[in-house]
């Protein structure tokens, strides 16, 4: 394998690269996301963190979803959504309470496409759509859903607290199949019952409880080492992955397969007394982890295969949305 081609083209990822704006859009909001006094986290994170006493956060998170995925299967797309925003709050070990969209059509078909994938999204992760508004006039289709969560505060996991000499965990659900009209789509629920996918989310709130973890995130947009790239600049260190200890089913190339997004993937820093018990419970939930690298001080991604080594993203000089947490 060449590793510096595979670096490349993983740097250049749209879903890396198109992270970008994050840092100029939050800093207009830098006065004012705390204005209430009880946001617990700074921007960067899955989801925010709202004090509401009683020993409870509240959780939340907005996903827009990618023009591509809605031209190319809007029922898709509609899934998607509960999808992903389901995951971000799983990822930081709460519990997804409720959603909102707005969806915005210039097609008939294509809205009721999207609104049954939300149905069926809703009904296999155990959440409700509670509501919602609906721009019918628009000349494009867009679709944006907001979620609520509920996470005890000496629970909750974010990605700001990774710290030096932790291992870095890599963990997916393999047992899927590659989207037929997206490729970077990798579908680990449809085929599923609902039980295993709502104990698939279900897992990250006990790791949370029991401190198996320092930080993580869930898979997304960037890829699975770009997403590691987010916790590590959030965090403000780097870490070193061993390339062939990720773990991957091997029916996708590695190119296409670290720039997926897959219906449950996680990455997560912890110390080294917790690895194994934190990798027991993803697998009783058909979730395959490994350790795959190390946290270091310094403030880069170094990418290993077979002797060689590369810098995947330097994260000081050239960050992927210049954003770093500050609890």
């Amino acid at each position: 394998m060449d590793l510096e081609a595979l670096v490349d083209s993983l740097k250049n990822f749209e879903g890396v690269t198109r992270k970008k704006p994050i840092r100029e859009i939050t800093n207009i909001l830098k006065d004012v996301y705390n204005v209430a006094g009880n946001t617990v986290l700074n921007f960067g994170d899955d989801a925010s963190a709202i004090d509401i006493g009683d020993g409870k956060l509240l959780l939340l998170a907005a996903d827009g979803i990618w023009g591509k995925l809605m031209t190319a299967d809007p029922y898709w797309a509609g899934y998607c959504s509960v999808l992903v925003n389901v995951n971000d709050i799983a990822a930081m070990g709460g519990k997804p309470m409720g959603m909102v969209n707005v969806l915005s059509v210039n097609n008939e078909e294509s809205c009721y496409a999207v609104m049954e994938g939300i149905k069926d999204g809703a009904r296999k992760f155990g959440v409700p759509m509670v509501g919602g508004h609906v721009h019918p006039d628009t000349p494009y289709d867009a679709l944006d859903v907001s979620i609520s969560g509920i996470v005890p505060q000496n629970a909750l996991i974010t990605s700001c607290d990774a710290q030096v000499g932790d291992q870095v965990i890599v963990a997916i659900d393999l047992d899927g199949r590659q989207h037929p009209k997206f490729a970077l789509n990798w579908d680990t629920t449809t085929h599923k019952e609902p039980a295993l996918i709502q104990a698939q989310i279900d897992v990250m709130g006990k790791i949370g409880a029991q401190k198996l973890v320092t930080a993580g995130k869930d898979i997304s947009n960037p890829g699975t080492l770009g997403t590691l790239g987010m916790l590590l600049e959030s965090s403000g260190v780097g870490a070193e992955v061993e390339l062939n200890k990720i773990p991957r089913n091997d029916s996708v190339s590695w190119d296409e397969w670290l720039k997926s997004y897959p219906g449950s993937g996680f990455v997560l820093t912890c110390k080294s007394s917790t690895v194994d018990r934190c990798l027991e419970l993803l697998k009783e939930v058909s979730i395959t982890g490994a350790a795959v690298g190390e946290i270091i001080s310094e403030e880069k991604l170094y990418l290993e295969h077979e002797g060689q080594r590369r810098v995947l993203f330097d994260l000081k000089t050239n960050g992927i949305m210049g954003v770093r947490e500050e609890a």
